[in-house]
């Protein structure tokens, strides 16, 4: 027993140097409470021997780890690149940030940044502070310095590209994603994003070379498909579109974007039993509801069909009053205008409506009802109306209730 304590106080005194000379090197407060934890166990460990106690397995235990055990972890570590003075700062810093306490994770983040300013993790941290506060600038600055420290940063380098297309600077966007891509062709985030840019840009051709190239990384993903289908929508490539859309609801069949675009397709082609069917499955998702229930109007209007196109535009303008004006100005409604359920509201009192869509996807969306307005028109005569043919008793009645 008096042997191992012997052991024991070599061995702790040893660590104990080691740590000492760490301090005096790297002048660091950390390694100061490290030898005052040393300096308690070895005191302790001295005062058993000195006046022959025995102390119980759970002093034992404490003074193992606090003089031995820690010290070597402390060591094994540092031997591996890291630094503990570094793992400290930044564990303090993830606690303040778990806790809320913004304030005080970037004191001490920064407190480390000018400790030890190679630390990419302390840049990168910090940068995600400033860009959740809004200082998108900074952010790009400390994401910059993380990507100098670690070229492998390829989140880092991505939000540099994502940030700089929030602050409109594009061009710059595109050439850090095809720098990005050219190092990690699989990073499909990059990928959907750089195709995003270009398609905004009208650059819609790179953009499909885009979206091809990550489809060798992930050939079943949703948003690379859906993102294709709105290329080639603006292409007017209406076939090719249409296979996109259809591969990108097949994919994911909650997500209901496609469904609508194939939707619309169908409609400015008069496929209206194709049309019919893919709004009516948005009317399963709550913000796709109102649109599909106007255009279901719209294809029982083009089948003769007033009594559904009336109800159908009547849940759609229930559901979001902007189809008040929408409907008012569609002249395909114009005979059965009268029998709208207008709600008693001032036009200055409809406000646009909130929606989760991007602005290449309302942009989409756009073009195809502005095609159909062009195109769709120009085939309603090849329509017939597949309900029974009305008497004129019954057309009596409906000029009635138009007069009302």
């Amino acid at each position: 027993m008096l042997v191992e304590k012997i052991i024991f106080s070599i061995l702790a005194f040893y660590l104990f140097l080691v740590m000492f000379f760490k301090m005096i090197k790297k002048i660091d407060i950390v390694y100061v409470a490290i030898l005052i934890m040393q300096g308690i166990g070895i005191l302790i460990n001295f005062i058993e021997i000195i006046f022959d106690l025995k102390y119980n397995i759970i002093v034992r235990t404490i003074i193992y780890l606090i003089s031995v055990i820690i010290p070597i972890i402390i060591i094994f570590i540092e031997r591996r690149g890291k630094s503990v003075s570094e793992l400290i700062y930044l564990g303090l810093a993830k606690f303040y940030k778990m806790t809320g306490n913004t304030k005080k994770c970037k004191d001490m983040l920064l407190a480390l940044i000018d400790k030890c300013p190679e630390s990419p993790l302390a840049h990168k941290m910090l940068a995600e502070i400033y860009e959740k506060e809004g200082g998108m600038r900074k952010a790009i600055d400390e994401y910059v310095i993380a990507v100098d420290l670690d070229k492998k940063d390829y989140n880092s380098y991505y939000k540099i590209s994502y940030l700089l297309n929030e602050l409109d600077k594009k061009d710059d966007a595109v050439v850090m994603l095809n720098n990005l891509l050219s190092k990690k062709p699989d990073y499909i985030d990059a990928t959907i994003l750089l195709g995003d840019i270009l398609s905004s840009q009208e650059r819609y051709k790179e953009a499909l070379n885009v979206y091809t190239n990550g489809l060798k990384y992930s050939p079943n993903n949703y948003d690379l498909y859906y993102s294709m289908g709105i290329v080639y929508t603006m292409l007017n490539d209406f076939p090719n579109a249409k296979i996109c859309y259809e591969k990108a609801a097949t994919i994911n069949t909650l997500l209901y974007n496609a469904y609508y675009s194939l939707g619309q397709i169908n409609l400015i082609e008069m496929e209206l039993d194709e049309a019919e069917k893919y709004f009516t499955k948005c009317i399963e998702d709550i913000e796709q509801e109102p649109d599909a229930y106007y255009k279901l109007g719209k294809i029982y209007m083009l089948r003769g069909d007033h009594e559904n196109a009336v109800k159908f535009v009547n849940l759609a303008i229930e559901l979001d009053n902007n189809y008040i004006k929408v409907a008012n100005q569609e002249p395909i409604f114009i005979p059965v205008k009268s029998r709208f359920e207008m709600p008693i509201i001032d036009e200055e009192d409809i406000k646009p409506r909130k929606t989760k869509r991007s602005k290449r996807e309302l942009k989409a969306r756009e073009h195809l009802d502005n095609t159909y307005s062009v195109v769709g028109k120009l085939n309603v005569h090849k329509i017939k109306p597949n309900i029974k043919s009305r008497t004129n008793e019954e057309i009596e009645n409906e000029n009635i209730r138009e007069r009302e």
